[in-house]
């Protein structure tokens, strides 16, 4: 059997299907899959405790006016840098902030009517 063979098998494996080949290949050879797995699972906890989050202007909605002046009080831009900010959505607004940060503008952007995601 090549190893692309190999691959091709392993790719049409569930994932139940695979912790039971890890676990059987474990034991028939007496090594352990644990440094990679925790490797895993430490990205995993740093990606549940992220610091910085980006906001991100995904439509203006029916009062574009009002988005455009609230972008304008976050950004410090003027009205018409603004207003292309606005009109080129989805945009971010706000970049690497904190997540309080991050959620009082998605606030005052929701308020002036505007859809807004944050990552």
């Amino acid at each position: 059997m090549s190893n692309e063979q190999i691959l091709e098998a392993i790719k049409g494996m569930t994932v139940l299907e695979l912790n039971d080949l890890v676990k059987a290949i474990e034991e028939e050879f007496g090594v352990t899959a644990a440094a990679p797995v925790a490797a895993a699972g430490g990205g995993a906890a740093v990606e549940a405790e992220q610091t910085e989050f980006d906001v991100i202007l995904t439509g203006a909605g029916a009062s574009k006016i009002n988005v455009i002046k609230v972008v304008r009080e976050i950004t410090g831009l003027g009205l018409k840098e603004a207003k292309e900010v606005v009109d080129n959505a989805p945009k971010a607004i706000k970049e690497k902030t904190s997540k309080e940060d991050a959620e009082a503008v998605k606030a005052k952007l929701e308020e002036a009517g505007a859809s807004v995601e944050v990552k």
